[in-house]
């Protein structure tokens, strides 16, 4: 689920790049640090503005400037039962690995429908119901999360498409 979230962030600046144009380059900065970035609870998709820079504090002994920026920006934020819709990266014959935009999700064979079953013979690796459903890499899945795990500053999601309306989304 997306979230507009306040949010704060200590950038260091060296003083080469003091003058004129400080708050802009503290802006392009703040960007490239945390723009796609994860914090183990949410990831930051995008930093809409940032609305207030303080003023820099000199650290004794080195030169440096420390600023406190305050901005706003687009989290995402994924939770068990969320239904989302995925890219396979990986087939094998444990599961599927798939990709939710930055999250990584994994499907165990056991939480997907019984109907489809695993072909080692084929190629590419697949799960297959020999009919219209195929699940290889490239396909478009549509997973629930059944659960997630934060590290430091990752997120990785077990997800199943056992249930209604879940799985195969065709070609695009």
């Amino acid at each position: 689920m997306f979230f507009l979230h306040n949010l704060e962030r200590t950038v260091t600046l060296h003083p080469s790049f003091f003058g004129p144009r400080t708050k802009e380059y503290l802006t392009t900065c703040l960007l490239d640090d945390v723009e796609g970035s994860c914090t183990g609870q949410y990831y930051i998709i995008c930093v809409l503005d940032s609305f207030l820079i303080s003023e820099g504090r000199v650290v004794p002994g080195s030169g440096v400037a420390e600023y406190t920026i305050q901005y706003r920006a687009v989290v995402w934020r994924p939770f068990k039962g969320e239904t989302v819709d995925s890219i396979v990266t990986s087939v094998n014959q444990m599961g599927v690995f798939a990709d939710v935009g930055p999250l990584p999700v994994f499907v165990s064979n056991h939480l997907i429908p019984p109907d489809i079953k695993w072909d080692p013979n084929a190629t590419p690796p697949q799960y297959t119901d020999n009919k219209d459903q195929v699940i290889e890499k490239g396909t478009h899945l549509r997973i629930k999360l059944i659960g997630t795990r934060s590290d430091v500053g990752s997120m990785f999601a077990i997800g199943s498409v056992k249930e209604d309306f879940l799985g195969s989304l065709g070609e695009f």
